[in-house]
C-alpha cells in the first residue's frame, strides 16, 4: 500500500485545518439554531424582519460553506480545496477594512487579523499538504 508523501509536519498542518474546519461548521449551526447568541459572538444584534434573513442566511452559509470545505480540504489529494475557504476569509479582511476606509465602520482589528491569518494559513495548507516530500 502506498501513500502520499507529504511535507514534514504535515499531519499538525492537517489537523489544524480539521480542526478550523469543524469550528466553522460549529460557527454555522450557531447561527441556524441560535442566531442570537452568534451574531452577538460577532458584535453585532440579531436583525428583524428581511434583515435577519439575510443576516442568518448569509452568515450560516458563509462559516458552513468554508468549514466543509476545509474539512474536504483537509483530506489527504483535497489540499487544493483550502484555496477557496482562503480567499473567502481573506476577502472578509479586505472588506472590513473597506467597511473602515469607506463607510465609517470602526476599524475590527481583532477579527481583521484572524481573518488574515485564517486565510494564510489556508492558502499556506493548500500548497504544501499535498506536495511531495
Amino acid at each position: 500500500m502506498t501513500t502520499n508523501p507529504a511535507t514534514p509536519g504535515s499531519p499538525r498542518l492537517r489537523l489544524a485545518v480539521a480542526v478550523l474546519g469543524g469550528f466553522f461548521v460549529l460557527q454555522g449551526l450557531g447561527w441556524i439554531i441560535v442566531p442570537r447568541r452568534a451574531a452577538a459572538g460577532l458584535g453585532m444584534p440579531l436583525l428583524t424582519g428581511i434583515g435577519r434573513s439575510t443576516q442568518v442566511g448569509d452568515f450560516a452559509a458563509f462559516f458552513l460553506v468554508a468549514g466543509f470545505t476545509m474539512l474536504a480540504g483537509s483530506r489527504p489529494g483535497r489540499a487544493h480545496w483550502l484555496r477557496f475557504p482562503a480567499a473567502l476569509i481573506g476577502g472578509a479582511a479586505i472588506t472590513r477594512t473597506l467597511a473602515w476606509l469607506l463607510h465609517g465602520a470602526d476599524f475590527a482589528a481583532l477579527f481583521i487579523t484572524i481573518e488574515l491569518a485564517t486565510g494564510l494559513l489556508l492558502w499556506r495548507a493548500a500548497g504544501h499538504l499535498d506536495a511531495p516530500a
